[in-house]
């Protein structure tokens, strides 16, 4: 059940950077790939998800992750989101 919310949040993301699902999944380091999987990361916290299924759905792409980078990238967008309006705006849409 919660794998068809990560997907429709991946596709969301996807199209608001951009970018492809390869791209997102990628082991690349660019900064609009890392903003886009912390903000994947975050809409899903939202839901709520819990840390381990996000891990689990990222590794089923690929994606190996670390809990606690999950939980840094839910930071990083919580504080984009209290100091951008804008940044504000787009999280909202997307959720």
């Amino acid at each position: 059940m919660k794998e068809a919310v990560f997907n429709s949040y991946v596709g969301k993301v996807t199209s608001t950077f951009n970018i492809s699902q390869e791209e997102l999944f990628s082991k690349s380091k660019r900064r609009v790939l890392v903003d886009a999987r912390h903000l994947l990361y975050y809409l899903c916290s939202k839901r709520p998800m819990q840390i381990r299924y996000i891990q689990d759905y990222m590794s089923a792409n690929g994606y190996d992750i670390g809990h606690s980078t999950i939980i840094y990238g839910i930071g990083q967008v919580r504080e984009k989101v209290e100091q951008d309006v804008d940044y504000k705006h787009v999280c909202n849409e997307l959720s």
